[in-house]
């Protein structure tokens, strides 16, 4: 076993939610070799031709980890994964927090088709498609940012990717509803923490009233102007937003699940040109975090 190659442990968790071998036309090469090949390019960021030889035919490798991202694979083992962990108690719904990244991207990033992709056998674009990419530009150049939930034991909930000139408050509701954890004795999937934590980038109308309709307790400070908007309404200003630095010290955990997801350098710097491609790099990070809690 290699340096960053999956346990056995890892690699029996991840066996049954796997596609199985004989499905398509010849047989798929082996998938704990494959997935080590992922993983390595992840870890390391090197082009997918420069693939060590011991992971076999970089085509091989790239073609699994692309048509994955396409079809949703990758989504479904990253629910499994999840769905693992809470039966088994390892995820702290006591506080989740959101946050978002910015990621350079690679001049190699730019100049994908502009004619949409389709799922394979199928005529319908990538659930994860963006018709921009995910790319935008910044002062930096060339950039994307990845919005995410972090929960209290440090690992990722949900992953958004948009371009990086998007701002962090409008993403709040879209990353929040891809919280679906479910659970494997059967009922509903869990989608609702006990308390949220965010910065001030986050305080808006629009979110205090998503989280106060879905009875989410939360602790996001306000911004200068909006405090001085409310107060200079008077009562019609309503009360301020109650807020608890004990707890909003928490939030550093969001942070430090960030620099974990950055310590794969193909996180780090997007080389992808498909923005389902680069959600599937990310997912594919964060599964890779919860298989070693």
């Amino acid at each position: 076993m290699g340096r960053g190659d999956l346990t056995d442990d890892g690699w029996a968790r991840l066996r049954p939610h796997l596609p199985k071998s004989g499905q398509r036309r010849g047989r798929w090469a082996s998938h704990c070799r494959v997935i080590n090949g992922i993983l390595f390019r992840q870890r390391t960021g090197m082009p997918w031709r420069d693939l060590p030889a011991r992971f076999g035919k970089w085509k091989t490798v790239y073609e699994r980890h692309r048509r994955w991202s396409t079809d949703g694979t990758w989504d479904k083992v990253f629910a499994a994964v999840l769905a693992d962990a809470d039966a088994e108690g390892r995820i702290d719904w006591s506080m989740v927090s959101v946050d978002s990244t910015s990621c350079r991207a690679h001049q190699h990033a730019a100049g994908a088709r502009r004619k949409p992709p389709r799922v394979p056998g199928e005529r319908r674009a990538p659930r994860q498609h963006r018709p921009d990419e995910g790319i935008g530009r910044s002062r930096g150049g060339l950039t994307c940012k990845i919005h995410l939930v972090g929960e209290g034991c440090r690992c990722p909930l949900a992953l958004l990717i948009t371009p990086a000139q998007w701002g962090d408050a409008p993403q709040l509701i879209p990353v929040m509803e891809r919280i679906h954890v479910g659970r494997l004795g059967g009922g509903r999937p869990r989608t609702r923490p006990d308390h949220l934590g965010g910065d001030k980038a986050y305080s808006s109308r629009r979110n205090h009233r998503y989280l106060r309709r879905r009875q989410i307790k939360h602790t996001i400070p306000e911004t200068g102007n909006q405090r001085a908007n409310r107060r200079s309404r008077g009562s019609r200003g309503g009360r301020p937003t109650g807020f608890d630095k004990t707890i909003y010290k928490r939030r550093n955990e969001v942070e430090r699940t960030i620099n974990a997801l950055k310590n794969f350098r193909a996180v780090a710097a997007r080389f992808d040109k498909r923005a389902y491609v680069f959600q599937g790099t990310v997912t594919v990070a964060a599964i890779r975090l919860w298989l070693r809690g």
